[in-house]
C-alpha cells in the first residue's frame, strides 16, 4: 500500500512530498527505522520524537508523521497531523489489515486485578475450546508461545502486529490488559473491542496523571471512546459496581447500546456471590449470574480473587459461554504468577508473593489474608523509586494497621536514595502507632507480644527476617514485586525474584 492510501483514514493538517511510495513498515523508534518505513514523531514521557526526525530520515524513512513544524532534513513525504499517536494507531490498524475485526477482543482496565482477570478469562476460553491469546503485564501468549512483555499494553504498531500474528495462529479471542497510560496515549486506537471490563479505581500512577479525576477519565475512555466507537455487532461492558468510580461508570453507560453487566457483593449486581466459603485452600460456593447459578471451586484465595472470579464470570456470560464450562475454567486455573502465589514449605506457615504496590491493593490483600490466618500476619513490602511519593506513608500506615509484624524494605529504588524512600514509608508505619522492634524479639509468640515493625533496606535480608520470625500458622505476605524477576538499583537491573529468594531462605534455614 502507498502513503496516499493512509491519508483517507483520518484528517491531516498538511501534506508535502511524494505520496506514491510504497510503505514498508511503521516505526516510532528512530533507531529502528528501516528504508521505506513511516516514522511517527511521538511525544514520550522523557523524549520528543520530533527531536529524532533527522535520524529517521538518515536511516531511510519514506515519510514522517509529525504534529509541529521544525527545521528537519527534507523527507520524501511529510504529513502533519493534530495527534501523532492517534494517527499511528489508525495507520497501524490499516497497515496490518484491521486484525481485531476478525477476532473477539476483551479489554480489561482498572487499578488492580487486570492480570488475574485475563488469566481467568483465558482459562474459561480454554475450557470452552476457544483458542485464546493474552496480552498483559506478565507476558504475551498464544498457541503455546510466550513472548516477554515490555509494556502491559504495547505501542499501537506492535499491538496490531501481535494481534494479526495471533489471528494467523488460530486465536479466536484475545484478552488484554489496557493500562491507563495506553488509553491516554492512544495505544489501542484502531482496535475493535467486543467487551470492556472495569475492575476498580484506586490511587496509583499519580506521577503520570494529574489527579484521580484525570486517572479515571483515562480509564473511562475504554468504554466512552473505544468500546462506543467499536463496530462489533454485539458489545458488552462488565463493571465492578461496588467501586465508587465503577458505580459512576455504570450510571454513565446506562443509555449505551452495550450489554451491561455489573458485578459485586450485593444481590443488586448481575453477578454476585450467594454462598461462598474461603480459606487457605481456596474459594468454594455458588455465584448468581442473572438467570443462572454457577458453582465454583477455585484454588485462588482471598476476597480480591472472589471479585476477580465474579468479573470473569460476567465476561464469560457476555461471550455466551455456558455455566458448566465457566465453572470448569475457574477450577482449572491453579495460580497466577505473583498474585497471592504460594511458596511451598514444610514449616506449617503460609508464604504468599503478591504484586500489590498501591494502597488499595495492599489493603485488599492484607484484608483478604487476615481472616485466613491462624497466627500472625507478617508483611514484607517497600515502595518503588521515581514514582508517586504520596502513597508511601499511606502504604506504611496500612501495612502497620493490618499486619502484626511489618518488615519495611526496598522495592525498586531506581534512581532515588533507598533510605529516603524507607523513611517516608516508616513515617506512615509510625503514624499507625506501630513500635520499632529488635529482630531477635520477632519470634516471640503468645500473650503480651507486641505488634511492631523492623526496617531492612536489603530485600533479601528482609525476606529472611520474615521467614526466620514466622512459626506454624503464620502468614507471610511479600508484597510489591509479584512476578517480577528483577530489582532496579540506580541504573542497574539485577536478577531478583521474591519467590526464588523465599525458597532459598527456607532452604538455608533447613540446612543450618
Amino acid at each position: 500500500m502507498r502513503i496516499k492510501d493512509f491519508l483517507k483514514i483520518d484528517a491531516v493538517e498538511n501534506v508535502d512530498g511524494d505520496l506514491e511510495q510504497e510503505v514498508a513498515g511503521l516505526s516510532y523508534d528512530s533507531r529502528k527505522v528501516a528504508p521505506g518505513e513511516i516514522f511517527f514523531a511521538t511525544l514520550g514521557e522523557k523524549a520528543d520524537g520530533h527531536d529524532f526526525i533527522a535520524e529517521a530520515v538518515k536511516r531511510g524513512a519514506a515519510g514522517v508523521v509529525f504534529s509541529r513544524p521544525g527545521d528537519w532534513p527534507r523527507v520524501a513525504a511529510a504529513i502533519r497531523v493534530r495527534d501523532v499517536r492517534r494517527a499511528m494507531g489508525l495507520w497501524a490498524a490499516h497497515f496490518y489489515g484491521r486484525p481485531s475485526e476478525g477476532i473477539r477482543l476483551v479489554g480489561v482496565t482498572g487499578t488492580n486485578g487486570k492480570t488475574t482477570l485475563t488469566y481467568l478469562i483465558e482459562s474459561l476460553l480454554d475450557a470452552a475450546a476457544l483458542p485464546a491469546g493474552v496480552i498483559g503485564t506478565i507476558n504475551y501468549r498464544y498457541g503455546g508461545r510466550e513472548l516477554p512483555s515490555h509494556h502491559t499494553t504495547p505501542e499501537s504498531p506492535d499491538l496490531h502486529a501481535l494481534i494479526k500474528e495471533m489471528s494467523r495462529a488460530g486465536v479466536t479471542t484475545v484478552a488484554m490488559e489496557v493500562s491507563s497510560h495506553a488509553l491516554a496515549q492512544e495505544r489501542v486506537r484502531g482496535l475493535e473491542f467486543d467487551v470492556g471490563v472495569f475492575t476498580n479505581l484506586s490511587r496509583d500512577h499519580l506521577d503520570y496523571h494529574r489527579d484521580m479525576d484525570d486517572y479515571f477519565s483515562a480509564k473511562s475512555k475504554l468504554f466512552t471512546d473505544y468500546l462506543t466507537e467499536s463496530r462489533k455487532p454485539r458489545k458488552a461492558a462488565v463493571i465492578y459496581g461496588d467501586d465508587a468510580r465503577g458505580a459512576q461508570l455504570l450510571e454513565r453507560l446506562r443509555s449505551s447500546d452495550f450489554d451491561l453487566w455489573s458485578y459485586g457483593a450485593g444481590s443488586e449486581r448481575d453477578v454476585h456471590p450467594v454462598d461462598v466459603k474461603q480459606d487457605v485452600a481456596g474459594l468454594r460456593g455458588a455465584i448468581h449470574a442473572r438467570e443462572q447459578m454457577i458453582e465454583i471451586d477455585s484454588p485462588l484465595i482471598g476476597a480480591a480473587n472472589l471479585q476477580n472470579i465474579l468479573g470473569a464470570i460476567g465476561v464469560g456470560r457476555a461471550l455466551g459461554i455456558e455455566a458448566e464450562t465457566i465453572a470448569r475454567g475457574i477450577h482449572q486455573l491453579r495460580s497466577v504468577p505473583g498474585r497471592l502465589e504460594k511458596v511451598a514449605n514444610n514449616r506449617g506457615m503460609t508464604i504468599l508473593v503478591d504484586y500489590a504496590h498501591s494502597p488499595d491493593a495492599l489493603e485488599k490483600v492484607l484484608g483478604a489474608v487476615r481472616p485466613l490466618t491462624q497466627g500472625r500476619v507478617i508483611c514484607v513490602f517497600g515502595c518503588g523509586g521515581d514514582r508517586d511519593r504520596g502513597k508511601r506513608p499511606l502504604m506504611g500506615e496500612l501495612a502497620a494497621r493490618l499486619s502484626d509484624i511489618v518488615v519495611v524494605t526496598s522495592d525498586n529504588p531506581r534512581t532515588e536514595d533507598p533510605l529516603a524512600i524507607l523513611e517516608q514509608v516508616e513515617a506512615g508505619v509510625r503514624n499507625a502507632g506501630s513500635k520499632k522492634l529488635a529482630v531477635p524479639t520477632l519470634r516471640s509468640r503468645g500473650a503480651g507480644v507486641e505488634r511492631g515493625y523492623v526496617v531492612a533496606s536489603d530485600r533479601r535480608e528482609a525476606i529472611g527476617i520474615a521467614i526466620g520470625a514466622a512459626s506454624a500458622g503464620d502468614v507471610i505476605l511479600i508484597a510489591g514485586k509479584g512476578h517480577e524477576d528483577y530489582q532496579i538499583l540506580g541504573a542497574n537491573k539485577i536478577h531478583f525474584d521474591d519467590r526464588e529468594v523465599a525458597r532459598q531462605e527456607l532452604d538455608r534455614r533447613a540446612n543450618a
